[in-house]
């Protein structure tokens, strides 16, 4: 899955994943778009945040 990073944090999602691309300063996502999975989830621990980008994804290739 491919989002744009936007310049500002996405309102009202916080997020505490330092290692991921999408992370900014304050804790916050920058995503423009989030995608949560999987759709049958009952419990945090099943939830997965599809959005998620290594930080250092460009450099590990």
């Amino acid at each position: 899955m491919h989002v744009d990073k936007k310049d500002e944090a996405l309102d009202g999602v916080k997020c505490i994943v330092n290692t991921c691309h999408y992370h900014v300063e304050g804790d916050y996502c920058s995503a423009a778009e989030i995608e949560i999975q999987p759709r049958n989830a009952t419990t945090t621990e099943e939830t997965d945040c599809a959005t998620f980008r290594p930080l250092h994804e460009q450099s590990m290739r």
